[in-house]
């Protein structure tokens, strides 16, 4: 035994002395001159470099070294730290002569991975089933890798890396699904499937780049599939590809809408370059440029260009159609310079933009709102513009402000234009300084406010815009406005008041008017020439509340009733300036030869004084009533209910009318019921005098007899939101269902029978308008609708909304929109639909919601979107 052992110990002593020997290097001759410096110096010997760059330490549950072939083998809990790279698997094996580190993940009895290996390096982590590290190239392949970057993860089935900048990757996938990225879930809702990957990291920033890459949802292959992509993970602003939606439009065929590309432009600027594609031949580009500059100024530029084409070329229904929008939208931050503000809100479209859209934008949204009632877009009959700069002084009470303004209508094709248009404001201020400095008496309390307006306006048809036809037809005008206005108290109870107002206006336009008996018309003749007038009226008024309680007896339902009444008169005087003496009237001999006065001011911007003299008797009666009911939901017992909320009647006695003293009465109402959830806002015109028709006509004339009261115009609007929190109690599904559970995200509560239970929560809104208007007309017109717009949410993730309109009148549907909307936890699918109507339309969409790709792969805002989503 001694004998062997001895034995071993000798030949391991020899084989130390032959390498030893072995790695020895015959030194080469040295010149002369430099055996002298080489001896002298004591650092002369260069030690050969090693393999290792620094210390590798290793740890494991089980280390063997085998010395011959210099290898290194750790198993179980197996750990290797070099410079900043930490290597945990279940097996590690240490190649010197080679220079490698290969790991591998736990295996089952099957030969499967089931604990990958794990390497962290600058502060990522990876895992992967294999991976091997040339210790001398720092080098890396790996096999089923997953690589988390940002909040998302790359899972390839071979990864090289040739560096800490650069990663190759063979087919690999990526997404940015939290749950699969925390390991929540085994499958991930969607990823994005390419052939080849690049990874490239820097100090600031890192990117994935790719070559064709395609989009799974639920492991399903869509047709979404991008020649490249370049994937940024970084906190800047990065370029990227638009995400389209597609569909089918009766009228054009299949579509890619919104497909396009987004570039940052230095610090303060970016564009995103978007195209809408038919299959039958329409085209929409719609360049749109953002900008902000923090504190200062942000805004916005959008065009809409595009071709229609409709029908079969050759065939009678072939139609070709160019369209176009230009905005631009611009605001200044409040701080930014508070002595002058500029602002723009510039929207300029073709006659047929909205109402024969090619953009399936402005059919799918729900509109704007016009009063109660959201119109959507393909309904707008206006469109308007404005240009607004504002300057304020720091010493002088004085406002300007010059605007220029563009407005079109599309039912009549005119377009009204209005530059430039300035308005000098004085900053209102009191006559007569106050003695005690407490205000009191009319002559204190005397107030003034003043200023001028120039404006240039025109009325003017689109295609004459900045031409001769619109110069001619351009009309100056300025304005003074000098308002005096003063209050007191009288009996304690009573409010007076008193006012006038002084005009004076002058224009560059005036009107000659008379009658042409060879054409049998009569002719409007413009003088060119400067023109002016002054006008005065003054009102003094009288008002006061008075209040009204009615209690019931005690234990009643209804405790009490409020009646609060506030009553005003008020007289108002204006002299009659069509008097010759003015000369702001004129007269000529109309087609009967009657002699009939007209305004020469008549058409123009400044207005006419009027050409009657006012010497009226206003009134009106304002009226609010509430009552007090028991309520057991309020801790007072008791609560208000508004039975109207503002009920006014009003109308007026002119003493110096010829005819008709008596104006049209008018009744307005306002109130709200069901715990102020239905909204009712009516009104009410009576007509004093009666109407009397001729047979055979619908053109009635207007009498002299008082007392008949006929309806001229009556309208009721109603507005109700309805819920599921209005009808009954929300459920408390933790206390009444034992049993939860979770499918994916989706939380569910489960009964006894394994029904699965959650607050389907669903809103609508209901709205009607009746409106009814007379005049003098035998029949009259009406106008009623029906308008409802709703939510229900199928499950916590799938939302259903729409709405539609219904016509009272012609018994048809005017505009109905059908949407659902699905989400997918790291993306929503979209789905909007007009069923009928002139726009037949479905578009189907999907957009990632990660915030890293809110560049690189953004996706538009649908008016289904949920809130959630960042783009």
């Amino acid at each position: 035994m001694a004998k062997t052992v001895f034995k071993n110990i000798l030949q391991i002593l020899i084989i130390l002395i032959f390498n030893n020997f072995l790695a020895q290097k015959t030194p080469e001759k040295l010149p002369k001159n430099l055996v002298k410096d080489t001896i002298s110096k004591k650092d002369t010997i260069v030690a050969k470099k090693e393999a290792l760059d620094d210390v590798l330490q290793t740890k494991a549950d089980d280390q063997r070294r085998d010395i011959p072939k210099k290898m290194t083998f750790l198993n179980k809990n197996a750990q290797v730290k070099y410079q900043d790279m930490q290597i945990d698997a279940d097996y590690i094996s240490i190649d010197d002569n080679k220079n490698l580190i290969y790991a591998r993940g736990k295996l089952d009895s099957l030969g499967k991975i089931i604990q990958p290996v794990v390497t962290t390096q600058a502060g990522k982590k990876y895992e992967t089933n294999e991976f091997s590290y040339n210790t001398k190239t720092k080098q890396a392949i790996a096999f089923n890798a997953r690589t988390e970057e940002s909040e998302g993860v790359i899972i390839a089935q071979k990864t090289k890396k040739y560096n800490d900048s650069v990663f190759a990757m063979r087919k690999a996938d990526y997404t940015t699904d939290e749950y699969f990225v925390k390991k929540k879930d085994t499958a991930a809702d969607y990823f994005m499937r390419a052939s080849n990957i690049k990874l490239i990291k820097s100090k600031n920033k890192s990117q994935i780049v790719t070559g064709p890459i395609q989009m799974y949802i639920e492991q399903v292959p869509t047709p979404l599939i991008m020649p490249f992509a370049i994937l940024p993970f970084s906190d800047k602003r990065a370029a990227g590809i638009l995400i389209p939606s597609f569909g089918e439009r009766e009228d054009v065929g299949f579509f890619l809408n919104g497909i396009g590309y987004y570039q940052p432009i230095g610090e303060h600027f970016d564009l995103k370059v978007l195209a809408d594609i038919y299959t039958k031949g329409s085209w929409n580009l719609r360049p749109q440029m953002n900008y902000q500059k923090k504190y200062r100024y942000s805004g916005s530029f959008n065009a809409d260009l595009g071709t229609m084409i409709r029908g079969i070329k050759g065939l009678d229904d072939y139609t070709k159609n160019s369209t176009y929008r230009i905005s631009w939208t611009h605001s200044q931050d409040s701080k930014a310079n508070p002595f002058l503000t500029f602002s723009a809100s510039v929207d300029i479209v073709s006659t047929k933009f909205y109402n024969n859209t090619l953009n399936n934008q402005y059919i799918l949204n729900s509109g704007s709102n016009n009063g109660s009632v959201r119109v959507p877009d393909v309904l707008r009959t206006q469109q308007n513009s404005t240009i607004t700069l504002t300057k304020r002084f720091l010493k002088l009470p004085v406002t300007i402000t010059g605007t220029a303004s563009y407005s079109q209508n599309f039912a009549t094709g005119l377009a009204d234009l209005r530059l430039p248009q300035m308005n000098v404001a004085v900053n209102q201020f009191y006559l007569f300084k106050s003695k005690s400095g407490v205000r009191q008496g009319l002559l204190e309390n005397i107030t003034v406010n003043t200023g001028f307006n120039l404006t240039n306006f025109v009325n003017t048809q689109e295609n004459e815009l900045f031409k001769k036809e619109m110069w001619d037809k351009m009309q100056t005008g300025l304005k003074n406005n000098i308002a005096l206005a003063t209050n007191t108290t009288l009996a304690k109870y009573f409010t007076f008041s008193l006012s006038a107002n002084i005009d004076n206006a002058l224009t560059t336009k005036t009107l000659n008017r008379y009658y042409d008996p060879v054409k049998n018309v009569t002719v409007d003749e413009i003088n060119k020439k400067f023109a002016g007038y002054s006008s005065f009226s003054t009102t003094a008024s009288l008002q006061t509340t008075l209040y009204g309680m009615m209690k019931f007896k005690k234990g009643s339902i209804v405790e009490a009733v409020r009646h609060m009444v506030t009553p005003s008169i008020g007289f108002t005087y204006s002299p009659d300036f069509s008097s010759p003496n003015f000369g702001y009237y004129k007269n000529y001999y109309n087609a009967t030869g009657a002699l009939t006065p007209y305004s020469i001011f008549e058409k123009g911007i400044i207005g006419s004084p009027s050409n009657n003299l006012v010497g009226a008797l206003g009134f009106n009666i304002g009226n609010n009533i509430e009552m007090k009911v028991k309520s057991k939901s309020d801790s007072t017992g008791v609560k208000k209910v508004k039975i109207f909320e503002s009920l006014n009647l009003s109308g007026s006695y002119n003493f110096a009318a010829k005819d008709h003293p008596w104006s049209i009465f008018t009744i307005n109402g306002q109130s709200s019921f069901f715990n102020n959830k239905l909204t009712v806002n009516t009104s009410l015109s009576l007509d004093p005098y009666k109407i009397e028709f001729i047979p055979g006509q619908d053109q009635g004339i207007r009498t002299e007899k008082f007392g008949a009261f006929g309806v001229q115009g009556f309208n009721v609007q109603l507005s109700y939101p309805l819920s599921s929190e209005i009808f009954g109690e929300k459920t408390d599904y933790a206390k009444k269902y034992s049993s939860k559970g979770e499918v994916r995200n989706e939380n569910y509560y489960f009964d006894d029978d394994n029904y699965s239970r959650f607050d389907q929560a669903w809103t609508l809104n209901i709205n009607a308008n009746y409106a009814y208007s007379k005049g003098t007309n035998r029949f009259g017109n009406k106008i009623a609708s029906l308008g409802l717009d709703g939510s229900i949410k199928l499950t916590p993730y799938w939302n259903v909304t729409g709405s539609t309109h219904y016509d009272l009148v012609t018994k048809e549907l005017a505009y109905t929109r059908i949407g659902f909307s699905r989400d997918q936890r790291s993306f929503t699918i979209n789905f909007n639909w007009v069923p009928f109507g002139q726009y037949k339309v479905y578009d189907f969409f999907i957009g990632i919601k990660a915030n890293i790709l809110s560049d690189a792969l953004k996706y538009k805002d649908r008016s289904f979107t949920q809130p959630n989503a960042p783009f």
